[in-house]
């Protein structure tokens, strides 16, 4: 698979709206000012695609502009890196864009860059596994870059700046606090800092000190859920099945799986009919380890890890619970594609290579 190369000073990244067109809205626009800022002082220069900021109606209706921007991110050889505006609902809706098209394949190829984001991101970067390009479930511009705090959290821009530096190898650290999301997100709450508590679990490992080891894939498990039974749009289920976008049994062998839920915060009835669905597909068995994200607010940590611990019972599938990645606050970045070893007597995790060329 294709990695893409570091970033440096100077370099332009785009930002682009995928899924929800939010970032266009007037209510968003100091957010909008407030993220340029924060990557302009990191020496990039933001892009802003031409339709990502025509707002949520516009794109919602008109899912071609969302890959007519992804093509012409990725045709520009001056933008190093792609950054999602946010997530939403409907990214599935580019997959036919995507894969009817040998062009797009064809540009992804010759021009390997650094795709960042999360939660129904999701889809965009499973659809990026299939063509060969490694990606990165990681930092959205609203939700990370445009921080309302008078930065971003340190622990989420200090994982973004990796992007910046070449290594070998690196390790998945807990964070020492965690943070709880914003009641509002309105210009009053510019400055106003984040509800902030203690890490006092860290990553709990379940594993009867095994070594592992795998190639990580996974994503928003609400996002892999709806995508599966179809849950939001009349045509969802079938558009990922006829691009087989969440793979097949075969496939899960060998990986290590990363989950976590959204800012829904699915209650456990609805969380457990998740991992039924998964462990119907074969993917709980098949899979040499799961690493799973802390919930946001913790809300309903123990039920989730208890339901996850009891549907990979049966398999002896070894668990991680509660890293920092995904809808919870702050995040490091879990790389697509790449090998991992999970070190369940020294609760260590080490991704093996680089995270950038």
């Amino acid at each position: 698979m294709l990695k893409p190369n570091k970033l440096k000073k100077g370099d332009k990244v785009a930002v682009i709206s995928l899924s929800n067109g939010i970032l266009g809205e007037q209510y968003c626009e100091h957010q909008l000012k407030i993220g340029a800022k924060r990557l302009e002082n990191m020496g990039l220069e933001p892009i802003f695609m031409s339709n990502s900021l025509k707002g949520k109606e516009f794109l919602e209706n008109n899912p071609e502009k969302k890959y007519e921007d992804l093509v012409d991110a990725f045709e520009n050889k001056e933008i190093k890196a792609i950054i999602c505006a946010i997530g939403g609902f409907d990214s599935y809706k580019i997959l036919p864009f995507l894969f009817n098209n040998d062009k797009f394949k064809k540009i992804v190829s010759e021009n390997p860059k650094i795709f960042i984001g999360f939660s129904d991101t999701t889809i965009n970067h499973l659809a990026f596994y299939k063509l060969g390009l490694k990606t990165y479930y990681g930092h959205s511009f609203l939700v990370d870059f445009a921080e309302l705090e008078n930065d971003m959290l340190k622990f989420t821009k200090k994982s973004f700046l990796n992007f910046f530096k070449k290594s070998r190898a690196f390790f998945l650290e807990s964070s020492p606090f965690w943070y709880e999301e914003r009641k509002g997100f309105g210009k009053d709450q510019i400055g106003v800092k984040r509800i902030v508590h203690k890490e006092n679990k860290g990553f709990e490992f379940y594993g009867q000190n095994k070594i592992v080891n795998g190639i990580l894939l996974g994503g928003c498990l609400d996002t892999i859920y709806e995508g599966m039974i179809g849950k939001n749009f009349p045509d969802q289920k079938e558009i990922c099945e006829k691009y087989n976008i969440f793979l097949d049994e075969e496939s899960w062998k060998n990986k290590i799986l990363f989950l976590e839920t959204s800012e829904e915060k699915p209650l456990p009835d609805e969380f457990e009919k998740m991992l039924i669905e998964l462990d119907m597909r074969s993917i709980l068995k098949n899979v040499n380890a799961i690493i799973f994200g802390k919930p946001q607010d913790e809300c309903f940590y123990e039920e989730y890890k208890d339901l996850l611990l009891y549907y990979c019972k049966k398999y002896d599938t070894p668990i991680v619970f509660n890293l920092n990645f995904g809808h919870s606050f702050p995040k490091t970045i879990i790389p697509y594609g790449f090998q991992a070893e999970i070190d369940f007597k020294n609760r260590i995790i080490k991704i093996k290579e680089g995270l950038v060329n």
